[in-house]
């Protein structure tokens, strides 16, 4: 009887551990960070690219200032920066404050990052970028070809309350070369207190995606301030989603009907939103 058991606890160790070894596998083949198969992009040399990112460390309920780690998440980040570098982009990286841009560990972990959060892990240069962005008040978003707004839960704590993110967006919408502006996930916040010169909201009636309410709902992380679907629906947004058995496997990508804005669903959909960006940028 005692040999029996220990078969089956070696049995059930054992499967533990098989499944351990494969569930990155299976969670890619389910959706998670898709492999980019679609078109690459050849760009004129000379462009330049803006990626922002969050400043927000901890996952806190309203009106507290502690709660689990936080901030940008690694895919949302390392996907465009070398979908862009890789192009002969230049890449600079900002915040709103500008500093540390913090990477929530749990993106890291071994079923979820990808080669590229790898890549990002053993890149000096750009985590000398990361630790040290650019506050956006020493920038002038105009000077940029594209501006890519970078997701995860922290950018719903200050992308979307920072009215002079909004006011720089709007500046970089109205320069002459006409910079494609866009972002994934949470990162599409901070397009909601742009306005035009008639002081109407820029994004109003515009074909726009982000993160759902159903993903955020299914993940259970409902206390951050803001939520993307919601704001932008509240913007004037014509919302656009796919859907999914949960929506942590789904991905869109949607390009405005003028081609100035490329907006992202969530973490699976940054090598494509930073492609059809550079594809505009490129004609």
């Amino acid at each position: 009887m005692k040999g029996k058991v220990l078969k089956v606890l070696s049995g059930i160790v054992i499967l533990g551990g098989l499944l351990l070894l494969t569930l990155p596998s299976l969670l890619h083949k389910a959706g998670l960070h898709p492999v980019y198969r679609g078109e690459i992009t050849e760009v004129p040399a000379g462009k330049r690219a803006l990626i922002i990112a969050t400043n927000q460390a901890v996952l806190s309920e309203p009106g507290e200032t502690t709660g689990p780690a936080t901030g940008v998440m690694a895919s949302e980040i390392s996907h465009p920066y070398y979908n862009f570098m890789d192009a002969g982009i230049q890449v600079d990286v900002a915040s709103i404050k500008g500093g540390l841009i913090p990477v929530d560990p749990q993106t890291l972990g071994r079923f979820v990052k990808t080669p590229e959060d790898d890549r990002f892990m053993a890149d000096p240069a750009f985590l000398a970028k990361v630790k040290n962005s650019v506050p956006i008040a020493d920038l002038d978003f105009t000077q940029y070809d594209i501006i890519f707004l970078a997701g995860g839960w922290g950018a719903a704590y200050d992308l979307g309350y920072s009215e002079l993110l909004g006011l720089k967006i709007s500046d970089a919408f109205y320069a002459e070369h006409k910079p494609v502006i866009g972002g994934v996930c949470h990162g599409v916040l901070g397009l909601i207190n742009a306005k035009d010169r008639s002081g109407n909201l820029l994004i109003a009636g515009r074909r726009m995606t982000g993160v759902t309410d159903k993903q955020i709902k299914e993940l259970g992380i409902d206390m951050t301030p803001q939520h993307p679907e919601t704001e932008l629906r509240k913007a004037g947004v014509i919302f656009e989603s796919n859907t999914a058995f949960r929506d942590l496997f789904a991905t869109h990508v949607v390009v405005d009907d003028e081609q100035r804005f490329v907006t992202g669903q969530n973490q699976n959909s940054g090598h494509e939103t930073a492609q059809k960006m550079m594809a505009i940028i490129a004609q």
